[in-house]
């Protein structure tokens, strides 16, 4: 999963960028409104955490933009501010949820979660296929109640699928949501890496569609 942090406390996005990090997600940041805008508006992003004072264009502008131009990713605002006003304010424009300043990492971790699971419309923390099952807050996989080993790119491999399971995922998609902007886009790794998954999972729960990516087809979910 790919986060986008627009902070421009360089402390906090620090912060912010390290947790994320260390909770597998690959992360991009901007420290203003013009860069955070711009990344927002020409990168695929699976959710962003916007603060509402930025300098050059402030958070709720940003938010107006990307919904005006038909950017659907979740966002999360970060707000100092605890005026109710500027919070229906930032859920009218556009935003999923907000965590109002002073927060713990945890919670914007949390809420983080959440908004990813609900856009792919998941509601538990837990997403199950079949025999595997993908827990969500403890960045964990089982398959028949036995701990899958995974490395921190399989493990966010096999979480995307999960996330969009019945549909077919491009390759493009994955890399583009798995690897930061100056990964080699013309590599191979995303093929090795599924086989890499098969053979750890024990089955070929993932699917090949010739031509057009691989897909994870629902098989008597809960989620």
């Amino acid at each position: 999963m790919r986060i986008l942090v627009v902070e421009d406390d360089r402390d906090l996005n620090r912060q912010l960028v390290d947790a994320l990090t260390d909770a597998g997600y690959v992360v991009d940041k901007a420290s203003d409104g013009e860069e955070g805008h711009f990344l927002g508006d020409t990168e695929p992003y699976d959710a962003v955490v916007l603060d509402i004072g930025l300098p050059q264009m402030d958070g709720l502008t940003i938010l107006e933009k990307w919904r005006r131009d038909g950017r659907v990713m979740p966002v999360l605002l970060l707000t100092a501010r605890d005026r109710w006003s500027d919070k229906v304010a930032g859920i009218d424009a556009g935003a999923d949820d907000y965590v109002a300043k002073p927060f713990h990492i945890e919670e914007v971790l949390a809420r983080l979660r959440a908004l990813i699971r609900r856009a792919a419309g998941h509601a538990s923390s837990e997403i199950t296929c079949g025999p595997i099952r993908l827990d969500t807050k403890t960045s964990k996989a089982t398959v028949n109640g036995t701990t899958l080993k995974l490395t921190s790119l399989e493990f966010r491999l096999l979480s995307y699928l999960m996330h969009h399971m019945d549909e077919v995922v491009s390759r493009t998609e994955l890399v583009e949501h798995l690897y930061d902007q100056d990964f080699d886009r013309d590599s191979n790794t995303i093929e090795v890496f599924v086989g890499r998954l098969r053979k750890k999972m024990g089955m070929d729960l993932i699917e090949t569609i010739r031509g057009m990516g691989y897909r994870i087809k629902l098989q008597d979910s809960k989620s």
